[in-house]
């Protein structure tokens, strides 16, 4: 299934840049999330950077078909090769879980509001299953990432 998010900031794109390159950003981000565990690595890469979050989330609030699947406790791990500051190849992933997600983040800033914008293609490879989970999946990213945007203009307006 195809899934589209798109987060807004008042803040010029590089700003939004700085602060998505900032490895305390994407740790209170996890935090917000209720993660019970997250690592952040952010490395220099060219012109972009690459960032890998790794977190573990508790499944509760998950129906009992999914939880079935993932268990108590989902690992996601979400890889970002950014080639500048407004572009990156994003993928997230479930460790062991047959689904993922594969897609793009563009940053586009004009003057003092920055959108930033997430597509993929969102796969469960679980015969009869599957596009259930991709539903449940899209609805649970679209949250995590909502979280995320209240972070990140909380972030930009100097609460840190």
């Amino acid at each position: 299934m195809q899934f589209r998010h798109e987060q807004s900031y008042d803040a010029p794109a590089d700003r939004v840049h700085e602060m998505l390159a900032d490895p305390d950003f994407r740790k209170r981000v996890c935090a917000a999330q209720k993660a019970t565990a997250c690592t952040v690595s952010i490395e220099p890469d060219g012109a972009g950077m690459s960032v890998t979050v790794d977190q573990k989330r508790p499944s509760d609030g998950i129906p009992g078909f999914a939880r079935k699947i993932v268990g108590d406790e989902i690992r996601i791990v979400q890889r970002e090769d950014w080639s500048d500051q407004n572009k990156a190849v994003l993928t997230v992933t479930i460790p062991g879980k047959p689904g993922e997600l594969n897609g793009t983040i563009t940053v586009v800033g004009d003057g003092n509001r920055t959108v930033e914008t997430i597509d993929g293609d969102l796969r469960v490879s679980i015969p009869v299953l599957g596009a259930k989970l991709e539903q449940l999946i899209a609805e649970l990213l679209g949250e995590a990432l909502d979280v995320e945007q209240e972070i990140g203009r909380s972030w930009l307006a100097g609460e840190r």
